[in-house]
């Protein structure tokens, strides 16, 4: 299928999404952010699509964030309910997500990041929340998920200054994964999601879904307690039996995500 503003490349359970607009350093629009959320909910329903990879055309930029000059032209008109580059408001998706930082990543294209569970860096990866700066705030779950991903000071220290933050000082706070060379960011995204994918997908998306929901938990006791739904059908997968008798035969498990 052609798309517009990204183009979409699946390797056998890997599907890689790249934010197609270099001209603009890959800011996105609301047509844009519209065409990346049909492929992330195409990714969301394909049993056969394990993990994702977002990442940035170009060397240059993963994402500038807003493009701001469709707003000054008075032509920006709001998000679908899916949010920025289509994943942003997205809080349903079990399947792992993980971001391929190869340059700038402002504003949206940060929020972006952050919206995925593995961030990996190249050094020339620069991030920031620039929001205040032109008058706005970083509403799409920037203002939120950097508190939850690193101290609060150190976040609020990002999001009143909309100061510039490299990938290694990124990594030193902790919402960076890991930081590579410069133009290695796609090859080690590559890395780890093969290192997923040994995993099984259904035990891979009750992790997350736990983990994630578990921290909106009041108490750790609460979220030990509490069985959740990608937890129980892992419970009840055939993958559940597989994975401790292919240990037990002593070969590699054949998950079946199912």
């Amino acid at each position: 299928m052609a798309y517009q503003y990204c183009s979409v490349q699946d390797e056998g359970r890997l599907r890689i999404v790249t934010l197609n607009r270099p001209e603009v350093l890959n800011a996105l629009h609301a047509d844009a952010n519209d065409e990346l959320a049909s492929v992330w909910d195409e990714f969301a329903e394909r049993d056969d699509l394990w993990v994702g990879i977002v990442t940035g055309a170009g060397g240059r930029a993963f994402s500038a964030g807003n493009d701001l000059k469709v707003q000054a032209g008075g032509k920006r008109r709001p998000n679908g309910p899916r949010g920025f580059a289509g994943i942003c408001n997205r809080f349903d998706l079990d399947k792992p997500l993980i971001a391929a930082v190869n340059g700038v990543a402002m504003g949206g294209g940060f929020e972006t990041a952050l919206a995925c569970d593995i961030i990996i860096a190249a050094e020339n990866a620069v991030f920031a929340l620039p929001e205040p700066r032109v008058g706005l705030i970083a509403g799409a779950g920037g203002v939120h998920r950097l508190p939850r991903s690193i101290p609060v000071k150190q976040a609020m220290g990002m999001i009143l200054t909309g100061r510039r933050v490299p990938a290694r000082e990124g990594f030193e706070l902790g919402f960076v994964t890991e930081v590579v060379a410069e133009g290695q960011a796609l090859e080690a995204a590559r890395r780890w999601a093969a290192m997923i994918l040994e995993c099984s997908p259904k035990a891979v998306r009750a992790s997350k879904q736990a983990a994630y929901h578990g921290l909106d938990e009041p108490t750790l006791q609460q979220a030990m307690r509490t069985i959740y739904p990608a937890q129980r059908e892992n419970m009840e997968s055939e993958d559940y039996i597989e994975g401790p008798r292919a240990f037990a035969e002593k070969r590699k498990p054949d998950w079946r995500n199912r």
